[in-house]
């Protein structure tokens, strides 16, 4: 059975985040807010946890997790940017966007896109979701959080914990915190390209 925290979306309160980043540390899969919806997470190459994540999205194996990441210099620990990247990542997080990069050793093989060598990096602009990153002192593995079958992440805190109480360790209730997923860009060519227009626009990023 799923725990169920209310915290608070601008002043999270320290005593569930720390309960919160305690159940990550332990091997669970928590669904928190983020600043384009709600996501399904879990700690950093907490393999059986990643699997069973898996399994609630129904995802392949080509799919590229993102890592929330807390700012971009653990970002930079996480992806290879150069300095074009750079100023573009400084300009937009946090922000709703998942940007697809070059992965570097530190990330787990099997979050790695099998052929391409990448990964999805973003770093939210949301209280609650940056407020778990810094107790648990690494970037969380998350997915936007669509069940298979459906087009749009679930957006009601307590139609998730009925949906997944069995399946999670922890819903994070912190309001309602959007309709979209992410906007994702490709900065693995010479160029950004749009893989998918979420709720962050991108008249600056692709020009």
């Amino acid at each position: 059975m799923a725990q169920f925290f209310q915290i608070h979306p601008d002043n999270p309160q320290g005593r569930l985040i720390t309960q919160a980043a305690e159940i990550v540390a332990q091997g669970g899969v928590i669904v928190f807010p983020t600043d384009s919806a709600y996501a399904i997470g879990c700690r950093l190459g907490e393999k059986l946890a990643v699997e069973r994540i898996r399994a609630v999205r129904q995802l392949d194996k080509q799919h590229n997790f993102t890592l929330m990441c807390r700012d971009l210099s653990e970002l930079a620990t996480y992806a290879k940017v150069d300095n074009q990247m750079f100023r573009l990542l400084k300009n937009h997080t946090p922000g709703s966007y998942t940007f697809i990069m070059p992965a570097t050793a530190e990330v787990p093989r099997r979050l790695i896109h099998p052929k391409r060598k990448t990964i999805g990096i973003r770093v939210p602009d949301n209280p609650i979701a940056l407020a778990l990153i810094e107790e648990l002192g690494e970037p969380l593995m998350s997915c936007s959080l669509i069940l298979p079958g459906e087009e749009q992440p679930l957006t009601e805190p307590y139609d998730i914990r009925e949906t997944l109480e069995h399946q999670v360790e922890l819903v994070i209730d912190g309001g309602f915190c959007g309709l979209e997923p992410t906007t994702v860009v490709d900065l693995t060519g010479d160029e950004p390209q749009l893989v998918r227009q979420g709720c962050g626009a991108t008249d600056e990023i692709l020009g």
